[in-house]
């Protein structure tokens, strides 16, 4: 059985050859075997689900709620990563996938950020395995962290009555904090891309499988240090959960993306994001906006019609790196200006993923400094060029 602590983990799977799993070199892409994804329907509940045949899968939850005077945000993450140097192994114990797990939570009157992380390997040995990932539904689990769906949710397009909204319920234990957090839909699907193929790049080879489900209804507990928040029932909180698989994102010259995802408070959904290069040159950028009105048409953004401008940084004490922590963002549907809630929400996941990110709870604002939502930034390849 492979160790439990993450960092004796990691220098084991890095001993075995494991450990350019998720970030390798060179990378598919670049060894142009990356098959052209085509467009099909996602359809529930088996594109909920995990697809083990794809090399990279993420499920992605963000959100912001309040306790009282308390404000908090909060981040659960789960990776998959297919190991391809172990998938001809007739072993029932060869790791064919490795679970990767981030959650972190923002403590916005105390103005830190709290961090943790887990790794362990999947391989369908379910006597031996700390970690699995359903390919049934959204079913993941590593060690006493999971994500899991109630089901309820109709297929893409379907309009859906309240009685048929799904529930996600997010459980995590780290050291200083542990989220017991309940997700609820108020919306259907937003396919992101072209009806989910979501383009990251200028070849047909740089794609995923995209949908979101913004406007997440919260409720739950957040225990920090010991001490147990109740949410507000009766606040604005609200969750954003991103699912994407694919073979390869990255264009080989990209070190990092930007991201928002953002819940307005007219119950509309932004998302916006650029590919950059190591001179900070954009390479793709895309994204989108749902109206609040039922059965409105979504807008999907060209590449050149999103522009990330960088107006104020700040240097983390921990890394050196510089991160743009406001930005000015140009889509179709309006200008924006995107603030942090707190500068320092650096992760730093060497003993898991390898790498060193900004993600954190932000405010958007519009033309006229009003603000008009609130979700996540997140901003990666600054401390160094991802491989992904």
């Amino acid at each position: 059985m492979l160790p439990e602590r993450p960092d004796r983990l990691r220098r084991h799977l890095l001993a075995g050859g494991l450990g350019a799993a998720l970030w390798p070199g060179p990378t598919v892409a670049q060894s142009g075997a990356t098959p052209v994804l085509a467009p099909r329907r996602l359809q529930a509940p088996r594109d909920l689900g995990s697809h083990p045949d794809f090399a990279i899968e993420w499920w992605y939850l963000t959100g912001h709620a309040r306790s009282g005077a308390r404000e908090f945000g909060f981040q659960v993450t789960f990776f998959r990563s297919r190991v391809s140097a172990t998938q001809a192994m007739r072993s029932r114990f060869a790791a064919k996938q490795l679970i990767f797990a981030h959650a972190a939570l923002t403590d916005v009157q105390g103005k830190k950020l709290w961090h943790d992380q887990r790794i362990a390997r999947a391989s369908g040995a379910a006597e031996i395995d700390l970690a699995a990932a359903s390919e049934a539904d959204t079913e993941l689990r590593l060690r006493d962290w999971s994500l899991q769906r109630e089901p309820g949710l109709p297929t893409p397009g379907d309009n859906a009555s309240a009685g048929q909204r799904s529930r996600y319920r997010a459980q995590v234990a780290g050291r200083d904090f542990s989220l017991d957090l309940q997700c609820t839909e108020t919306q259907d699907w937003l396919l992101q891309g072209d009806q989910g193929l979501s383009r990251k790049g200028p070849q047909a080879t740089q794609a995923s499988y995209y949908y979101s489900l913004p406007q997440l209804a919260v409720r739950g507990q957040i225990t920090l240090q010991g001490r147990q928040f109740q949410l507000d029932a009766n606040a604005p909180n609200a969750a954003w959960l991103d699912h994407e698989w694919s073979h390869s994102l990255l264009p080989a010259q990209a070190v990092g993306w930007d991201w928002i995802g953002m819940n307005l408070m007219d119950g509309s959904a932004l998302t916006a994001f650029r590919l950059r290069d190591a001179a900070g040159h954009p390479i793709w950028a895309g994204g989108s906006h749902r109206p609040a009105a039922p059965g409105a048409p979504t807008r999907v953004f060209a590449p050149g019609q999103v522009v990330f401008e960088p107006l104020r940084y700040w240097r983390s004490p921990l890394t050196q790196a510089s991160y743009p922590v406001e930005w000015q963002v140009h889509t179709p549907v309006a200008l924006y200006r995107v603030q942090t809630v707190i500068d320092d929400q650096e992760l730093d996941s060497r003993q898991s993923t390898g790498a060193v990110y900004w993600e954190g709870l932000s405010d958007l604002l519009d033309s006229q400094g009003k603000v008009v939502g609130r979700g996540y930034l997140e901003m990666t390849g600054y401390a160094g060029a991802l491989r992904l």
